[in-house]
């Protein structure tokens, strides 16, 4: 099997669930809606909200990938600490049961990446700090310079990541079980994307984990450089 036959075949796969669920429980509804009791319509219901979530989540995320393989990056000289500072009050009004907190560097160097894409990058791995974190836990986000590099790291104090499995995390489809993901919706796409968007901008992605203690994804660009920007510029 190609590579590109494995991927339509777990793309199938992926959408059939989701679709599955929706049609058994809209064909109850509608079958037996004068036999079903008004809890049980609500539940129905609900199921029918979340799987449909998963399935647009689901369809962005590979419309994504396929942009990703065939897109075009705009790289400017971007301020990492403005972006973050933009990015975090999204996360406060949606986790109002979490706390974020920022640890920006002073005078951070620019970096020469697309600002948009940053976004997209820093808003899946704070959505993923949050949603696998107990309530009332804290992600951390915060930035400093060292060799040459800008560094933003995004730290949770969720259930962490066996060293069996940090491999895994950045495969399509990847997601790994405990009780946590098991009430979570996802796709196993979002760090598979962000993987490639960070190095499509000549950055790197790692991470350090304490299994039961937390996570600390760890992003990195090369500062701004005139000279090298001019460069790739008048490459692109």
């Amino acid at each position: 099997m190609t590579l590109q036959e494995e991927f339509v075949s777990t793309v199938s796969h992926e959408l059939r669930t989701p679709l599955t669920s929706i049609r058994g429980f809209s064909q109850t509804l509608l079958n037996s809606w004068d036999r079903i009791d008004d809890e049980s319509k609500k539940k129905f219901i609900k199921i029918i909200e979340d799987q449909s979530n998963r399935l647009i989540n689901l369809v962005e995320n590979i419309l994504t990938v396929s942009k990703e393989n065939a897109g075009r990056f705009v790289l400017k000289k971007v301020d990492v600490n403005n972006v973050i500072r933009n990015v975090i009050p999204l996360f406060v009004e949606q986790y109002k049961t979490h706390n974020f907190t920022q640890k920006l560097a002073s005078s951070l160097p620019y970096s020469y990446i697309d600002e948009d894409k940053l976004q997209q990058v820093l808003t899946n791995l704070i959505d993923n700090a949050a949603k696998y974190s107990p309530e009332n836990s804290t992600v951390e986000i915060s930035t400093a310079e060292k060799e040459n590099q800008v560094i933003i790291k995004v730290k949770d104090e969720g259930v962490g990541i066996k060293e069996e499995d940090v491999c895994k995390l950045f495969q399509k489809f990847s997601r790994l079980e405990n009780h946590l993901t098991s009430k979570t919706q996802g796709n196993g796409l979002g760090l598979y994307i962000t993987k490639q968007i960070v190095e499509k901008m000549g950055g790197n992605i790692t991470l350090n984990s304490e299994y039961g203690k937390g996570t600390t994804f760890i992003v990195s660009f090369p500062v701004y450089n005139q000279e090298e920007a001019l460069k790739c510029s008048q490459q692109s």
